[in-house]
């Protein structure tokens, strides 16, 4: 059923195949951050990656997806996001954001974490704190009956009140469920009260990426990789959501988002 602006609406069943995927998706990229390393290729990765998702009775949503090569986006110190799996090798100090995304019986999960691999500077560190606290400000945010850019102005206070970072503002989360990318748009700044309403069986990925330093950007030859002009670094972080009647369910966290949300006085909806 689509509603306001051509918004998926689902219902408490999809819902329910939507946290399948999503713990999929939470499951990998938990053994992702267990098994990155100095030394090993994204490529490397990548596979591990795939056969979890594979192993899991689930599909994985990038592969192919307009022509993208990998499973997973392994996107490492001052790419942003989209970089390609392959021959890179990790090396200690390195920062990999990684982006996974899985299908289960024609529904999508869709998150992002950013890994510190070896030494990693505090500064990198902080980084990645800021951008991963504006994703779960910006879920602390959303209610039922409120807007989508709820959302966008948390997360841009957040990461805003942390220091001199950029926000990213070319790549927006999304809403998702049949499709991994769908209406609306949910930016990572701008004024609440805007966009459309916030109602039971919406699901919305949310994605902040934050840099170090200017938020511009460009796309590598290869048409996917995004790196920082400046040669900054980035991170991402993302988690598909949704609202019911008694709160906010993060369907791609292994717990529901339970404990982050209590953390932070959020009502927590999930099953």
């Amino acid at each position: 059923m689509f509603g306001d602006r051509g918004v998926e609406i689902k219902t408490p069943e999809q819902i329910q195949k939507m946290r399948e995927a999503g713990l999929v998706v939470g499951e990998t990229l938990e053994l992702l951050r267990k098994s990155a390393r100095a030394g090993m290729t994204t490529l490397e990765l990548d596979a591990i990656a795939e056969d979890n998702i594979r192993s899991s009775g689930a599909v994985p949503s990038f592969k192919g997806y307009h022509g993208f090569p990998g499973s997973i986006c392994t996107s490492v110190n001052d790419v942003v996001v989209h970089g390609i799996p392959g021959s890179r090798v990790i090396a200690d100090g390195d920062v990999v954001s990684i982006d996974c995304g899985a299908i289960v019986d024609g529904w999508h999960g869709d998150a992002a974490i950013t890994v510190a691999v070896g030494g990693v500077p505090d500064t990198a560190l902080e980084l990645m704190r800021v951008t991963e606290e504006a994703m779960w400000r910006g879920f602390a945010a959303a209610a039922l009956g409120g807007r989508v850019t709820d959302i966008s102005h948390a997360v841009e206070s957040y990461v805003r009140s942390q220091g001199d970072y950029g926000i990213v503002e070319e790549y927006v989360g999304h809403g998702i469920g049949s499709a991994m990318h769908q209406p609306p748009n949910v930016p990572n700044y701008g004024r609440p009260g805007k966009g459309p309403k916030l109602v039971e069986g919406l699901a919305l990925a949310v994605e902040p990426m934050v840099v170090a330093g200017s938020p511009e950007s460009h796309v590598l030859a290869d048409d996917w990789t995004v790196v920082t002009d400046d040669g900054s670094l980035a991170a991402h972080f993302e988690n598909s959501f949704t609202l019911t009647p008694a709160g906010a369910w993060i369907l791609t966290e292994l717990d529901g988002g339970e404990a982050k949300l209590a953390e932070l006085g959020v009502p927590f909806g999930g099953s």
